[in-house]
């Protein structure tokens, strides 16, 4: 039996935020196997999320279902590396469970997406791959113009132009940093529940490593007895990011003894939609424009 809401939730990852769609049909058979084995009401509880924890919680399903499939050694797979998944469950759950359990777990997805998704998500998926090939046959066509010149150069004055009215932003734009946008600049960092991480740890942590490199942190906005579970920190420099992350797409760190997971924020914003897209309605998950998101994972 699928129900509506596994729909609504595979229409959220390959329409709003754009996720492959055959990807997305294996994460969302992998909630549902999650869901028989008795981790109740997955679906429902990321249904209620912003936008943005729905993106990483769909990464996080990625590493386990790679973790399924034996990409990890069967040594010591990091149990820590799923941080939101365990803070979304009512039981205790790491890599070692799929770990341990990749022979049932890799049989029993294969035949939610053979028998249950392929039934109950083709349609989506089929109008998201044509949206997608639209999309990219939209985006290929598109030209750039080229740059006009004033024909300076031919009358022999070259870059350096001098109107009497001062120094000529022509001649030296050079001498203008240029503006990188604060998404550009932003880092996204989540924390292990029942491990709390506060702000001034945050902040501490950082500018020990990097000095005076913050430009603002937005802690998730929680109850007095609740921990937050994620942050966004802008950074003065987007270079800053490239040095922490030192070229992995998501770095572990331990602040006070406590696990902090980091990566670059990546901002999901509608893409102009074709004629072929699967329609979608507003939904309470979508990214809120407050720089702070409420989130209750419990």
């Amino acid at each position: 039996m699928f129900h509506s809401i596994d729909r609504q939730l595979y229409t959220l990852l390959v329409v709003n935020l754009w996720r492959d769609p055959v990807e997305s049909m294996q994460i969302i058979a992998f909630w549902l196997w999650l869901e028989r084995s008795g981790f109740n009401n997955a679906v429902t509880k990321m249904l209620s999320l912003p936008y943005i924890l729905v993106n990483e919680l769909a990464d996080e399903a990625l590493t386990c279902l790679n973790c399924i499939s034996n990409h990890y050694p069967s040594s010591s797979p990091d149990s820590h590396d799923i941080p939101l998944i365990q803070s979304l469950m009512e039981k205790e759950i790491d890599l070692q469970f799929f770990h341990h359990n990749r022979v049932p777990a890799a049989q029993g997805i294969a035949k939610i997406v053979k028998e249950v998704c392929l039934r109950g998500l083709k349609d989506i998926m089929d109008s998201a791959i044509e949206r997608n090939k639209t999309q990219n046959v939209m985006e290929s066509q598109m030209v750039v113009p080229p740059m006009v010149h004033t024909g300076l150069n031919k009358m022999g004055l070259g870059g350096m132009v001098d109107m009497g009215y001062g120094e000529s932003e022509v001649g030296q734009p050079w001498n203008r940093e240029i503006e990188v946008p604060p998404d550009d600049r932003t880092m996204f960092v989540t924390f292990s529940k029942g491990y709390p991480v506060y702000e001034w740890e945050v902040r501490e942590f950082f500018g020990r490593s990097y000095g005076d490199c913050i430009e603002s942190l937005y802690m998730q906005e929680v109850e007095a007895n609740e921990q937050s579970l994620f942050a966004r920190i802008v950074f003065h420099s987007a270079s800053t990011i490239e040095m922490i992350l030192n070229g992995m797409g998501k770095a572990k760190f331990t602040i006070n003894a406590k696990h902090v997971w980091a990566r670059k924020f990546v901002p999901k914003r509608a893409k102009p939609l074709s004629a072929t897209s699967p329609a979608s309605s507003s939904s309470p998950g979508e990214m809120p424009a407050s720089p702070h998101l409420p989130l209750s994972l419990s």
